[in-house]
This record gives C-alpha cells, sequence and structure tokens, in this order.
C-alpha cells in the first residue's frame, strides 16, 4: 500500500531556477516567434521560446524573471524588423561568433530603435566594446573593464576627430558581467539618450552628444567577448 501511495502523488515541479535554466534554440530555418516582453518590476510572461541561444546553465537571479533574448522593452509589443543574425548571411544562431564584429545600420539610429546582444565574455577578459560609429567619429563608447585599479566599471564617452569627450562612470546598478558568464545587453535608443540594461537590470541613459543620429550608422564590437546572438528592431 505505501507503494501504491507513492503512485498516487503527483509530481513535484522543479524549481524555478532549474526551469529558468533550460533555453532552447530553434530547429535550422524555423522561423522566429515574437516573445512577450518583460522589464524589472513587470509581471513575469510565461517562458518564450524560439529566438533563444542554447547556453547552458544561463544564471537566473533576482532581477531577472525571464528568458534572455526576448523581444522587446518593457511593457510593450514590438514590431519585429529582420534580425541581423550571426554572422548576417548564415541563417539563425549558428555558431558562436568572435570579434571584431561590424553591422551596419542603413537607417542609421533612430527613435525606438533597439539592439540587442547576448554573448558571454571571455574567462580572462580585461575588457570589451561597443561603438555606435559616425564614419571615423564614436558617437557613444560602452566599455566595461573587469579590473582597472582593481574596480570593474563600466565607461562612457564619445569621440570626434581624436579627441574624446569626458567619460561617464557611475551605474544604476552592480557592475553586470563576470568572467565567462553569458550576458545579455539592451541599448534602446530615443531622441534625447540611450538606454542601456544587462541581464533585465537598467543601467544607466547617456545623452546624446552626437545629434546627427541618422549619420550614426555602423555598429562595430571588439576585445575579450563572444557572441551568440545580435539584433535590431523597432518598438512601438
Amino acid at each position: 500500500s505505501l507503494i501504491f501511495e507513492k503512485m498516487q502523488k503527483p509530481l513535484q515541479p522543479s524549481n524555478s531556477l532549474e526551469r529558468s535554466e533550460q533555453i532552447n534554440a530553434p530547429a535550422p530555418g524555423q522561423p522566429c516567434q515574437p516573445c512577450q516582453p518583460c522589464w524589472p518590476g513587470t509581471q513575469s510572461p510565461a517562458p518564450a521560446t524560439g529566438i533563444h541561444p542554447n547556453v547552458p546553465r544561463w544564471p537566473a537571479h533576482p532581477g531577472w524573471p525571464y528568458n534572455p533574448g526576448q523581444s522587446g522593452w518593457p511593457g510593450q509589443t514590438p514590431t519585429i524588423m529582420p534580425p541581423h543574425w550571426l554572422p548576417p548571411t548564415s541563417g539563425p544562431l549558428v555558431s558562436q561568433t568572435s570579434v571584431p564584429y561590424n553591422l551596419n545600420l542603413a537607417r542609421g539610429v533612430y527613435d525606438k530603435m533597439m539592439m540587442t546582444i547576448l554573448g558571454h565574455v571571455k574567462p580572462n577578459a580585461k575588457m570589451f566594446t561597443v561603438n555606435f560609429l559616425r564614419g571615423n567619429d564614436i558617437a557613444f563608447h560602452i566599455n566595461p573593464r573587469f579590473n582597472e585599479g582593481g574596480k570593474q566599471i563600466v565607461v562612457r564617452n564619445h569621440k570626434v576627430g581624436e579627441r574624446w569627450g569626458t567619460e561617464e562612470r557611475e551605474l544604476k546598478g552592480p557592475f553586470p558581467f563576470a568572467l565567462g558568464s553569458p550576458f545579455e545587453m539592451k541599448i534602446l535608443c530615443s531622441h534625447e539618450a540611450f538606454r542601456v540594461a544587462v541581464n533585465n537590470i537598467p543601467l544607466f541613459e547617456f545623452q546624446h552628444r552626437v545629434r546627427d543620429l541618422n549619420r550614426i550608422d555602423r555598429i562595430n564590437i571588439l576585445h575579450d567577448v563572444v557572441l551568440t546572438y545580435v539584433n535590431v528592431e523597432t518598438l512601438p
């Protein structure tokens, strides 16, 4: 009778941490489905499928109650534009791509344009860089540094000609990157600024210093990072 009672009991689901780590890539050639957006402080959506890289043991923690790679900014339903997969001439979610990586933006940057970058930091990383470029000028420079005088910082700046502007270093949250670990970065453009969030946590805003946004037409990613997914979309 004891054995029968055990068989009668329903199976207990695994804990939320385990469920959040099960992220599947789509089969080759299958289209990606738009996913419900989520942001810190919003209600967590049901797990989305179809656009996530197959990264084992993706970290789940308080403040990251969603699946990395899902589309959209908080509380909005995205209008999907053709994604820029890695590399751009291949099918979705191919093997990991090393840097430098360059992406041309036909329209430049514009209000409600959002870029999503998924990758992982190399185990011995010193830094990596994301640049938004206008010709040879750097309109927006993002530079996470893993050991500057014993500190971990995210430097932001711009460069016109050979002259750098004033660095910005303050963050709204803790340093979000870890050596050897995956991350998701979202960069949202508005008329006034770039907004940046990493691992579902808003980190900073960078007021536009180069104002002719439609001429900011190239992005490059450099140094100690491996990329798995890059996407550009327009939010409603």
